[in-house]
């Protein structure tokens, strides 16, 4: 039997996890600031009047605002240079101020008015008339367009140089959170391995990783979750029926939770019982093609070469290339941080050069159709001197969290 899967039950594990949030520092006012004064110096560098950032990360990464996307304008416009100030419908204006961290006045518009005239007065009110008005890349379409047709003297932008360009770099406290995050959620993993047993289904085991997210402090649980036994394992987001475990049967869960909205995402991907020769190959090309990504993770090379990293080590195995299966399906991992997915990405095609403070998984998954397959997945950062771990990567197919090193 796979070291440390098996032999216990879902009321002993979660009875030993504890909460592991008591250190947990939020962002500051001050980090708040900061940050809009980055995109400030942004907007100055890429000669940008202003930056609508709408209701959902974007909004909560620049003010500490939560508040999520709605058939209703909610959202908040920087200037390049002066105060912020919000749009809003005009009933949410009490409610939207309790949950403010910058502050700033509140643009109120009644049901029957049109914000998007509200958002071309403010803007007057600025001193902006022309030049180039940046829109967050996750605004709707309709606000957009509203936005467009209400602004014909501005050129509408993508923000993505303002957003990206502050959030793609995790500040210190950023890096902490994430890396609290992780530390959750890999002793999830760890407990949910031991309550394994044949005949256990997927909903089982996706509940008690509910349960045991909560139990070590994520107040919401899990923020997704992916099991998958056998064949199953061969679809990487899964399949509508899943099948209940087996004995010698891969199992895959990917897992996370969010800490201050900070995510966690970890695939582990092990056997439930005797790993076969097939299996133990696949596992160990893996293991190489998620290290031969990290090797090449340095400052200043292009998010694309930690792809190519990969996929070359999996093609001299003979599996892809490219894309193809038996192979890699997908990109080798993505940015995380207020998302779960979020820019930059380690896919052949993104260029952005590697700085410090970038975050990112690294899960160059192996799909074998209609067999089985395998994702391990950690994500690390960028330091000065190159990539470092957020959680040291699965020891081996028998120890898959490397009880026997401890």
């Amino acid at each position: 039997m796979t070291i440390g899967v098996g032999g216990s039950n879902a009321k002993i594990e979660l009875e030993k996890l504890v909460n592991m949030t008591s250190q947990v520092n939020s962002v500051s006012e001050a980090e708040f600031k900061q940050r809009i004064t980055k995109a400030q110096a942004l907007m100055a560098k890429h000669n940008i009047a202003a930056t609508y950032i709408d209701a959902g990360t974007n909004l909560y990464y620049f003010t500490g605002t939560r508040w999520y996307a709605s058939e209703r304008m909610v959202g908040a416009i920087i200037p390049q240079k002066g105060e912020i100030q919000y749009i809003a419908p005009s009933f949410e204006v009490n409610t939207l101020n309790q949950y403010m961290t910058i502050k700033g006045e509140i643009k109120g518009w009644q049901e029957h008015e049109n914000p998007y005239q509200l958002v071309a007065q403010t803007l007057k009110d600025l001193g902006i008339t022309t030049g180039q008005l940046a829109i967050d890349e996750s605004t709707a379409f309709f606000i957009a367009d509203g936005i467009n047709k209400a602004t014909p003297e501005l050129t509408l932008i993508d923000a993505k140089a303002i957003t990206a360009g502050c959030r793609a770099e995790k500040s210190t406290n950023e890096i902490a959170l994430l890396q609290q995050a992780k530390n959750m959620t890999l002793e999830v993993h760890k407990a949910v391995a031991r309550i394994l047993r044949i005949g256990i289904t997927v909903e089982e085991v996706t509940n008690f990783i509910d349960q045991a997210h909560r139990k070590v402090g994520a107040k919401a649980g899990s923020y997704f979750c992916i099991v998958l036994f056998g064949e199953d394992s061969s679809y990487p987001h899964g399949v509508k029926t899943p099948k209940a475990l087996a004995e010698n049967d891969i199992v895959l869960i990917d897992t996370g939770c969010q800490l201050e909205g900070y995510n966690s995402d970890i695939t582990r991907t092990y056997v439930f019982g005797e790993a076969n020769q097939r299996q133990r190959e696949m596992w160990l090309i893996e293991k190489l093609a998620q290290k031969a990504a990290f090797d090449a993770a340095k400052i200043g090379v292009a998010c694309g070469d930690v792809d190519t990293a990969a996929r070359e080590y999996l093609a001299s195995q003979q599996l892809g290339p490219d894309y193809q299966t038996p192979g890699c399906p997908h990109r080798t991992g993505h940015g995380v941080g207020l998302d779960i997915h979020e820019w930059p990405y380690l896919v052949r095609s993104d260029r952005t050069p590697l700085a410090k403070g970038m975050c990112f998984s690294n899960e160059p998954m192996l799909v074998l159709p209609n067999e089985f397959g395998i994702r391990l997945e950690d994500h690390f950062y960028m330091t000065e001197t190159g990539a470092k771990w957020f959680t040291e990567p699965s020891y081996s197919i028998d120890d898959p969290f490397g009880y026997k090193q401890i």
